[in-house]
């Protein structure tokens, strides 16, 4: 009797570790994906602004047209460990110029590298895991115009258990879904507005409270959560908190002021400086979906 039960709790639980280790792999796109899209340089340097891709790649302190140079090095601390942002500039080496299309589209929505590896989640590829697939094939096209430089990349300072790479297909299980937050957009300027906050400009990576797992509450987004650095927090966006205008937000997205006269600070400059290179009527859409959130 013994004997058979032990039988049964060891295949039982070799089950159980082929499920998980086939549940967490890293399953990337398929090499001809996104294959045969005419991609435009042109609209791929506007999702590369409301992405804010510069905003974290750029080395620190760059300023203008060094924003460009995508070599890394900026520091992000967590509850997890801080992570320190690669180069990803186009230099074959290191950076990601030898990179195919696909290998970037899996990178960029899936969260997955050319090696196979899990990115971890600091990366916000959950939001863009609702990009179009010609946004990326534009941006990838736009970012082989960038400089290249050879800076090394810096490892990631994580400690155990959170430097286990497979246990991030565990939280990809959890938290990632190509499901919008808002489920329907009643306009084209909301349906414009949910793209660019919940996908391109990742706005619920910052003002969207998280798990004890690092993951959105999606029931509280844009509710406003404690700042990553341990210093106060971000802020609530929705209509109940958020009691400007559409015209008020729209202008504060521009110019970094509050109709209070105060002025944005932190990393919200940073994202003031790539809405004011974003067209008025990114603006405006970004506004119309805040205000039409529940």
């Amino acid at each position: 009797m013994w004997r058979g039960l032990v039988r049964t709790v060891v295949i039982l639980g070799g089950l159980g570790a082929a499920t998980g280790w086939v549940l967490t792999q890293a399953t990337p796109l398929d090499d001809t994906a996104l294959a045969g899209i005419d991609a435009d340089p042109a609209n791929g340097e506007t999702v590369f602004t409301a992405a804010g891709c510069a905003s974290c790649h750029a080395a620190p302190d760059a300023e203008g047209e060094a924003k460009l140079v995508l070599a890394g090095g900026q520091r992000f601390a967590s509850d997890f460990g801080t992570f320190i942002a690669p180069n990803v500039s186009p230099h074959p080496e290191a950076g990601i110029g030898g990179w195919t299309l696909a290998e970037f589209a899996s990178a960029v929505t899936r969260g997955v590298s050319p090696e196979g590896q899990h990115y971890y989640p600091a990366f916000p590829y959950a939001a863009y895991l609702h990009m179009t697939e010609q946004d990326v094939a534009d941006l990838w096209a736009y970012w082989q115009t960038l400089p290249q430089d050879a800076t090394p990349s810096e490892p990631h300072e994580v400690g155990f258990p959170f430097n286990i790479r497979r246990a991030v297909g565990v939280w990809k299980q959890l938290y990632m879904t190509d499901d919008w937050v808002m489920a329907s957009a009643e306009t084209d300027q909301i349906a414009r507005g949910r793209y660019l906050v919940e996908a391109l400009a990742h706005c619920g990576e910052c003002h969207t409270p998280r798990d004890a797992l690092g993951g959105l509450d999606r029931d509280a987004w844009l509710a406003g959560a404690p700042n990553p650095s341990g210093r106060g927090t971000i802020p609530s966006l929705t209509p109940d908190d958020l009691t400007w205008g559409s015209t008020e937000i729209a202008y504060y997205l521009e110019t970094g002021f509050t109709p209070d006269f105060d002025s944005a600070g932190g990393h919200m400059v940073a994202v003031i400086a790539n809405f004011t290179k974003l067209p008025a009527s990114d603006r405006e859409a970004v506004a119309a979906y805040l205000k039409a959130l529940p």
